[in-house]
């Protein structure tokens, strides 16, 4: 048996013997962090679920499509690589969407070119901006989404053009 498979049953022994130690009821704080945790499913599940909708409208509506043609001189002019337009655009929304585009680069353009390489610095340095902001700003309540989200857009775009910068010299 391997030391790391012996890790996690270890931990568990130990705050179970800490937690008897301190005199704490387990069962009961086990109890009241289940329910504590269900409340904050519940708050955050609304968003979450319109994220998931969100994104899929957009992949399936053309949309996503549209944007990546209207935007891919830009990324030209900015030494982004046009095949990772569509990792570039997905990559805010959703976070499975954009492994799957990874993969397709992959595919199509090998995995040790320069494309490939920016493809991976993007996936590797972004967020999936929507989705984190659904769960933070869902559990804070926050009602003033727009600047924080056009902010993370923002330092995710300059992260991209940076990182496809610096990808040129590797």
């Amino acid at each position: 048996m391997k030391i790391l498979s012996l890790f996690l049953p270890v931990c568990f022994i130990l705050i179970f013997l800490y937690a008897s130690f301190k005199k704490v009821k387990i069962y009961d704080s086990f109890t009241v962090g289940v329910k504590d945790g269900l409340n904050t499913v519940f708050t955050i599940l609304p968003y979450l679920i319109t994220v998931f909708i969100l994104t899929e409208l957009f992949s399936v509506s053309g949309l996503s499509t549209s944007i990546i043609n209207l935007l891919s001189p830009i990324f030209s002019a900015l030494g982004i690589p046009v095949e990772i337009a569509p990792l570039i655009i997905l990559k805010p929304f959703s976070g499975s969407g954009s492994l799957a585009v990874l993969s397709n680069v992959f595919s199509q353009y090998g995995a040790d070119g320069y494309i490939a390489r920016c493809a991976c610095a993007v996936f590797g340095s972004s967020e999936t901006v929507f989705y984190v902001s659904a769960v933070y700003f869902a559990n804070c309540k926050e009602k003033r989404l727009l600047k924080p989200i056009l902010i993370s857009l923002f330092a995710t775009f300059i992260s991209t053009v940076f990182a496809c910068f610096i990808c040129k010299f590797i």
